[in-house]
């Protein structure tokens, strides 16, 4: 098992492989690799530059919740189409491939002609939250 020092050192593939996070009077232990974002796609699109991984990955967590808000509150179903789709690439940019999935059934739905369906926009959301817990768990243990 790594040491938070080295993973540090050795980026995301290191932080991928084992990492232990300090959580109340124990060490919770996280594979990380098993999170709901593919560090190894976010590791090839950031060339490997862990500062750019971290701001790529805050980034995405702040703009995701801003576009999730946008969808939840879609007055038309183009405005909605709109949002999950800029909500589809960011994800697919950072390997949130359960989002950008998720956001891409919604819109192919509605581009087909069907109504807005509540359970997969609640699907799309908790998807968003998972990352956006995964991302804060995985910066926090950047410091």
């Amino acid at each position: 098992m790594r040491s938070l020092e080295n993973a540090k050192k050795n980026g995301v593939q290191g932080m991928a492989q084992r990492n232990v996070v300090e959580a109340g009077q124990g060490a919770l232990q996280r594979n990380l690799e098993d999170g709901p974002i593919d560090l190894r796609h976010l590791e090839q699109q950031s060339l490997g530059d862990p500062g750019l991984q971290e701001e790529v990955l805050r980034l995405y967590s702040d703009m995701s919740g801003v576009y999730l808000t946008r969808i939840e509150e879609s007055a038309t179903p183009e405005d909605m189409l709109k949002h999950l789709h800029t909500l589809k690439s960011a994800a697919a940019g950072i390997g949130a491939w359960q989002v950008r999935d998720l956001a891409r059934h919604a819109e192919d739905a509605l581009r087909e002609g069907a109504s807005v369906d509540p359970d997969l926009i609640a699907d799309v959301a908790r998807a968003v939250r998972e990352c956006q817990d995964y991302i804060a768990d995985f910066v926090s243990s950047l410091d």
